[in-house]
Order: structure tokens, then C-alpha cells, then sequence
């Protein structure tokens, strides 16, 4: 485990833009840089960085949390393995000290599994150059396709030999678990005990994350059968979720950021030969449909997209659903239609790096274009399937986030189509209503209840106020709004208002006195552990840092410390209450009702399960005279207690 001091060094120097830029493209608002949200669809951005506090929230889905939590959440990392992400970015030592067995068994999983990769990517490139099977079967084919040692080795191919458990053997034999082995899909067991290696007989295209670790493997068959599978890929597995993965990203991120574009391409080979050809901003989709999480992948690098199709008519008619997909992202997409007979690997092959540059930049088209030359041919003097190309082409259009581009290209669409501008505006406005009706309706709905709970509406207004506690709330949402005044106003005083006489209160001290006198624990681990800590350094006279709880070591104590600090940051009134000169009471305004009503109503609760407890066990027919007495006085002391509570809600503004 990572020392105390280690980790302090780490979250001090840890700049929260810096961290969460690496992967998503922030946009400065004010003193905050916001996007759209890396941990769900959105459209509007609701993802917030701020640098002040060190932390990011997303009202959109909730998260949120700091730099290091930020890189777990991101990149599927254990606390550990983020830490040392952070750590080493900002040049960091990392020291630890010894992990227990059962730490030890949570983490090596997942890094034997990456192990267990990293040593068949070398087996089988060495079983390429270094064996005759190799040469004469892998390195034959390779060249055939015209690839050259030196890209060879940049993409790590390889060749699994013949054999059924050629490589298994050999696995097993240096020492490495068949669990992993399975677990990775390299190795398949059959019923009968015995093993076969996946990829036998083919050769290996390895996939590496972005990082540049090998997760996973691609292999092409040499055989003939047509009852063989040509391409077989890796299955999902701890470390490799192909709907998140690229072929050849980790090859082409510093191009794609250098050129700010990024070609999409189908296979493996349309990805080699393109790099040994010259243009290296080229990554594919690992012969999977086009998946969200991809292009979300892409847009950490660029907002540029161009797609290449080959002449197969039919192929890119089904395809086509990628570049709406790309659209829905944010993503600007250009189109390449190479000639007859050709796909990116084979023009690639026939032209040098100027030639195939040239290409892509004479013939590349915005998809409008693209999609109204590939289909109005077959709608030349076919009314309805012209209707149905406009219709088709309006449908894009409406995914597009962006209003500007979205009116560019119904000026284009208009133009091209000859059709009159105005009904496409209509109809894309009907497309756009029709299906984000629903799907942002509950999305801001969704939104509120995490940041409000039930909210009360006024009908008049159209607005809505965050949730406040209640007499029947659990003692949870009573704790965690105790907390939050706590966190967020714990050093602030307030006039709180006792029969005739006002009186100077701090926050934290009604808060801490309150509880403290009458011996309350709170249940929730993590505010239980912010509230100790708090009280800890209030007892001692300093001000308190906040950063203190942003970057606790404890995960769980971190996110919900952003959770409580943020919980009201996306509200805001409605101007109309301005114009009908009503007065909105801002959350640090209700300070001198809230926080005493708050303390009242948790310990109200708190008596309330005593009180159960108690009565449980009056019902214990073993209980003797004298624990009867006892608990029957404790019961009365507390309900005249109860009594008192409720005489004090009723002096308070509710």
C-alpha cells in the first residue's frame, strides 16, 4: 500500500484540469471548465471541473469526485493503480508498503491477466521472425500484403503455430495459471480436459489499450475452409471490452491530436498499410459495428472524423448508421469514397504517402453530399424515394448537438435537394422534439432527483425548489444534510432568533455541541468519518481546509464530500420570480432556520429508534422487575424529550 506521506504529495500536486483533460476536452466557463459528460450520453454539457475546489461533478449522472477518483472512474482503475496514474504524470515516487494476501488477490487479477497478454504478444511475434512455421506461413502472408519488417514490429504481429495447444504447452510450461489463460480467452478448455489455443494456426494482430499494453488479440486463419472463421477476435474479459476499444489508437493518438482528425477505416490491415503508406491518424473498429464508447474514445483527440468506404455500394448502405452515430457525439464527420475495387488496404498499397494525402483532401465530402450521391441515383424520377433520400438525410441532420451546424447543413441540404429551406427548419425541429421529448424529460428529471430528491413545482412560475428535510425523512437524509451544513458552512455564524433574544451562532458549533452532548453516532460510514475528522480539527482552533476531505484517502469519504459540496450547485431560480418581485431565499439565507431544524429533527429520529429498541424489549418476558423499571423510565424520560423537540419545531419557520 501507498504511505500516508506519498499520498499527500500526490493529491498536492495534482491539478484537477490537468488530470481530467488528458481525457476529455474542457471549455473554460468563468472561473469552472465544463464538457459533456465522459460517464454517460448527454448532449448539453452538465460536466463540471472546478480548479478552486479541485474537484468535478456531473449533474447530469451524479458523479463526481477528485482527480485520483476521477482516473478510477475514468480509466476502471483501482485506488492504488490511479494514484500511481497521478503519480506518475507529475514525476512522483511512489513508496509502498507491503499489501495484505487479500489486497494482493483483489489486485493481481486483473495485472496477471495483463501479463498473461504481454507474454503471448511476445511468443508469438518471436514464433513469427524466429521459427520456420512462422516465416514460411506468417511472414509469407504479411509480405504478400506488402508490409514491411520495421511495420511488423511497430504493431507487435505475430503467428500462433499449429499444433491445437502449441501455445498452451509452452504457457503452462514457463509457468504461467490456466486461469488466466482462459480468463484471456488465449486458451479454451474442452469438457474433456484437454486445452486448444484460440488463435492456432493464425496470424496475430495485437490489440493494445491506449496506453499501449497489449489487452487482446486479433487473428486472420491461414486455412482454406470456408467453415473457418477468417477473423477471430479475443473475447471480453477483465481488461478487454472491444465496444471500448479502437485497433490502432495507441499507433495513431499523437497524430490524430497533430492533424486534429482522425480516419475511421474497418480492419486491421486497412489500419497497417495506411501507417506504412504515410498517413498514421488512422485507427478501426476491430471488425465491430461502430459503438458509442468508440467514438467518445476519438473525441478525447479530436472532434474531426473522416470515414472511409470503399465502392461497395451494398457495405456502406449498412454502414451508414455509424456517421449519425458520429453525428449524435458532437463529431464532425467527412466522407471518402474510394474507387471501384479498392479498400483503404489496397489503395494504400498502390499509393505513397503524397498520393494517398492528396486523395483523402480532393475527395473527402461532408455527408450530405456523400449520401446524396450515393442514393438520388436510385430515386431519379421516383418521387417517394427522393422524399424518402430528404427524409433520410433531415433524420441526420436532427442528431447534430450543435444549432449552428445544424442550420449549415439544412442550407446545404435545401440547396442540394432544391426543396424550400423553411420545411426542412420544420422538419428537423419535429425530428429533434420527437425524440428528445422523452429522453431529455427524464433526463432533467433525473438530474433533479439527484440533486433535490422530489422537488415542489410551482405551477405559476415553472420552477422548482430542492428538497428540504422533513419530520418523516430518514435518519440517512437527515445525516446527510447534517453533514452538508457542516462541510459547506461549518465556519460561518449565523443570528438565531430565542424568544425576545438573538443570538450569535456558528454552525459548526451547533452541530458538534448538539450531537456531542447527547452522545449521537452517526450511522453512514462516510459522514460518520467526515463528522469525527471535522470535529477533530474544529476542536483544535485552526481553519479548516476542505481539501482535507476533497482529497481523503478514503474514496468513499472524497465522492461524498464532492456530492455534498455540489449538491445545489445546478440550482438556480427562475428570473420570473424577479419579475413578479418575489424574493428567493438562497441556501446560506436559511442557515438560522435550517441547521438548528436539521439538529432537531435527526436527534428526534435518533430517539425515535431508542425508543423502538426499548419497546422491543419491554416485550422480553425474561426482563426482571427491576430492568422493567429501568426501561420503562427511559422510555418515559425520552418521550418527554420527544415532547420538547416538538414544542421547539414549532417555534421554527418551516
Amino acid at each position: 500500500m501507498i504511505d500516508r506521506e506519498t499520498v499527500d504529495r500526490i493529491f498536492a500536486a495534482a491539478n484537477i484540469v490537468d488530470i481530467v483533460s488528458d481525457f476529455v476536452t474542457l471549455k473554460k466557463r468563468g472561473t469552472n471548465y465544463m464538457a459533456c459528460c465522459p460517464f454517460h450520453n448527454e448532449k448539453t454539457p452538465s460536466f463540471v471541473v472546478s480548479p478552486a475546489k479541485g474537484l468535478f461533478k456531473c449533474f447530469g449522472c451524479g458523479k463526481g469526485g477528485n482527480a485520483v477518483t476521477f482516473v478510477m472512474e475514468h480509466e476502471n482503475m483501482t485506488y492504488p493503480e490511479a494514484l500511481k496514474y497521478v503519480a506518475k504524470k507529475y514525476g512522483i515516487e511512489v513508496q509502498e508498503r507491503e499489501l495484505s494476501p487479500e489486497e494482493e488477490h483483489r489486485n493481481d487479477d486483473r495485472e496477471s491477466m495483463m501479463v498473461v497478454s504481454s507474454y503471448a504478444a511476445e511468443y508469438f511475434a518471436k514464433a513469427l521472425h524466429e521459427t520456420p512455421e512462422g516465416q514460411n506461413i506468417g511472414i509469407t502472408y504479411f509480405r504478400e500484403r506488402g508490409f514491411s519488417d520495421a511495420t511488423m514490429l511497430k504493431f507487435g504481429l505475430g503467428y500462433c503455430p499449429a499444433g491445437g495447444d502449441t501455445f498452451t504447452r509452452q504457457a503452462l510450461k514457463e509457468g504461467y495459471k490456466e486461469e488466466f489463460l482462459i480468463g484471456t480467452g488465449l486458451t479454451i478448455k474442452r469438457e474433456d480436459g484437454s486445452y486448444y489455443d484460440r488463435f492456432s494456426t493464425r496470424v496475430i494482430f495485437p490489440i493494445h489499450s491506449i496506453s499501449g499494453r497489449v489487452i487482446a488479440f486479433g487473428g486472420r486463419t491461414m486455412r482454406t475452409d470456408k467453415k473457418v472463421a477468417k477473423y477471430l477476435n479475443s473475447p471480453e474479459s477483465e481488461i478487454y471490452h472491444k465496444s471500448d476499444v479502437l485497433y490502432g489508437i495507441y499507433q495513431a493518438k499523437r497524430a490524430i491530436t497533430q492533424q486534429d482528425c482522425c480516419i475511421l477505416v474497418e480492419g486491421y490491415t486497412d489500419v497497417i498499410s495506411m501507417h506504412q503508406s504515410g498517413v498514421e491518424n488512422v485507427v478501426a473498429s476491430s471488425g465491430t459495428s461502430l459503438t458509442e464508447g468508440q467514438i467518445r474514445l476519438i473525441s478525447r483527440f479530436t472532434k474531426n472524423v473522416t470515414v472511409i468506404y470503399d465502392g461497395d455500394s451494398a457495405g456502406i448502405k449498412a454502414s451508414l448508421r455509424g456517421i449519425d452515430m458520429i453525428l449524435r457525439e458532437g463529431l464532425n464527420v467527412r466522407t471518402v469514397l474510394l474507387p471501384d475495387g479498392d479498400d483503404p488496404d489496397s489503395f494504400a498499397r498502390k499509393h505513397n504517402a503524397t498520393e494517398l494525402q492528396d486523395f483523402l483532401l480532393t475527395h473527402e465530402e461532408d455527408f450530405i453530399s456523400f449520401k446524396t450521391h450515393l442514393l438520388l441515383a436510385e430515386a431519379q424520377g421516383d418521387p417517394l424515394k427522393k422524399a424518402a433520400l430528404i427524409s433520410d438525410i433531415v433524420q441526420s441532420i436532427s442528431v447534430i448537438p450543435n444549432e449552428i451546424t445544424r442550420s449549415v447543413y439544412i442550407h446545404e441540404c435545401a440547396k442540394q435537394m432544391e426543396i424550400d429551406e423553411e420545411v426542412l427548419v420544420r422538419e428537423v425541429t419535429l425530428k429533434r422534439v420527437e425524440r428528445s421529448a422523452g429522453s431529455e424529460a427524464k433526463g432533467f428529471v433525473r438530474r433533479q432527483h439527484i440533486l433535490h430528491g422530489n422537488a415542489t413545482t410551482n405551477q405559476n412560475f415553472g420552477t422548482s425548489y430542492p428538497k428540504q428535510v422533513i419530520a418523516g425523512s430518514s435518519a440517512e437524509e437527515l445525516e446527510r444534510e447534517l453533514i452538508k451544513y457542516l462541510i459547506k458552512y461549518g465556519e460561518q455564524s449565523f443570528e438565531y432568533r430565542e424568544g425576545k433574544e438573538e443570538v450569535q451562532l456558528n454552525v459548526a458549533e451547533v452541530i458538534i455541541s448538539d450531537l456531542d452532548r447527547n452522545g449521537i453516532q452517526l450511522e453512514n460510514p462516510a459522514y460518520r468519518t467526515l463528522y469525527e475528522e471535522y470535529r477533530a480539527l474544529w476542536e483544535t482552533g485552526a481553519s479548516i481546509d476542505i481539501h482535507h476531505f476533497i482529497n481523503h484517502p478514503d474514496p468513499t469519504v472524497a465522492t461524498a464530500t464532492v456530492d455534498l459540496l455540489t449538491s445545489d450547485d445546478n440550482y438556480t431560480a427562475s428570473k420570473l420570480w424577479q419579475k413578479h418581485d418575489i424574493s428567493v431565499e438562497s441556501e446560506q439565507d436559511r442557515l438560522p432556520v435550517a441547521v438548528p431544524r436539521v439538529v432537531i429533527l435527526y436527534k428526534s429520529k435518533v430517539i425515535e429508534k431508542i425508543i423502538a429498541e426499548l419497546e422491543r424489549k419491554l416485550r422480553d418476558d425474561q426482563l426482571s422487575e427491576e430492568e422493567l423499571s429501568i426501561v420503562t423510565h427511559q422510555i418515559s424520560a425520552l418521550n418527554q424529550e420527544r415532547i420538547l423537540i416538538a414544542k421547539r419545531l414549532s417555534r421554527l419557520i418551516l
